[in-house]
């Protein structure tokens, strides 16, 4: 498995607003994601959490702010360029069970290919020996995600945990330097939770890059991040470790709850 050289850049969010028809999803949120870290974003359904993430991904543009990844401004670029620059993302639902696996991810290597149509059309040396170097690469990254013993089945035969995962693994076929994971394990049983809790550990140390992640399941914020930014009404009320936050006054009000830690052993 090739392992990233370098640390990947730094992500920065400053300020960022969005409004819809007068109302504001996002209101002056910042935060930043340090190289090759796990940064959560949680908050109450409603809070701006995916209004964030489509800014991020460019599926969303925001009225003020900027977003930059290193010397790089992503704030008006189209979703095809920032995914060129190194920002991937799943969504919450699974977007195809269309083909095999190896279909599905084969997909993600898309925007990294370098031959033309023409020439994949017409099978020309050069683009079928690109074409297998980058099925070599999907190969390798469903033996990182445990697809690899599914590289050839059709999705729509494996278990919802498995599908779940092809869909990651699909983001990470783009090489990204940020992965946007947008609630990974949703709908998951306790077994396909852990099972992905592994899966991510696993990514970010053998590919090195940075993860951004929303989830509602607790646990597993508290165990796979290393700073969490909270929001509520599209604010951001509090950041710092996970530790920190599930101690702040005003994320015990707006968020957890009362018996929250007892909430969080349960997850």
């Amino acid at each position: 498995m090739t392992a990233r050289t370098t640390a990947p850049p730094e992500l920065t969010v400053t300020d960022v607003t969005v409004r819809f028809a007068g109302l504001t999803a996002l209101d002056a949120v910042s935060f930043t994601v340090a190289p090759g870290s796990v940064h959560a974003l949680i908050g109450p359904n409603g809070a701006g959490k995916s209004t964030c993430f489509n800014v991020l991904s460019g599926l969303c543009r925001s009225a003020t702010g900027t977003v930059r990844l290193g010397d790089a401004d992503l704030t008006r670029l189209a979703p095809h360029r920032i995914a060129a620059l190194g920002v991937a993302r799943t969504f919450q639902n699974i977007v195809t069970t269309q083909g095999t696996v190896a279909d599905n991810l084969m997909l993600g290597r898309h925007v990294l290919s370098r031959a033309g149509f023409a020439a994949g059309a017409l099978r020309l040396p050069h683009a079928r020996r690109e074409q297998r170097a980058h099925l070599d690469r999907a190969r390798e990254i469903a033996g990182l995600t445990g697809l690899a013993a599914h590289f050839d089945s059709p999705v729509a035969l494996l278990s919802y945990g498995d599908r779940k995962r092809v869909e990651f693994a699909r983001a990470l076929c783009l090489e990204p330097s940020v992965l946007l994971l947008d609630e990974p394990v949703a709908g998951m049983n306790a077994a396909e939770r852990a099972r992905t809790v592994e899966v991510v550990h696993a990514v970010r140390a053998e590919l090195g890059l940075s993860v951004v992640l929303v989830e509602h399941d607790m646990g597993l914020v508290m165990r796979l991040a290393d700073e969490v930014t909270v929001l509520d009404f599209g604010r951001a009320i509090a950041h710092g470790t996970p530790d920190e936050v599930r101690r702040d006054p005003e994320v015990l009000r707006a968020y957890l709850g009362t018996g929250a830690e007892g909430e969080e052993d349960a997850a």
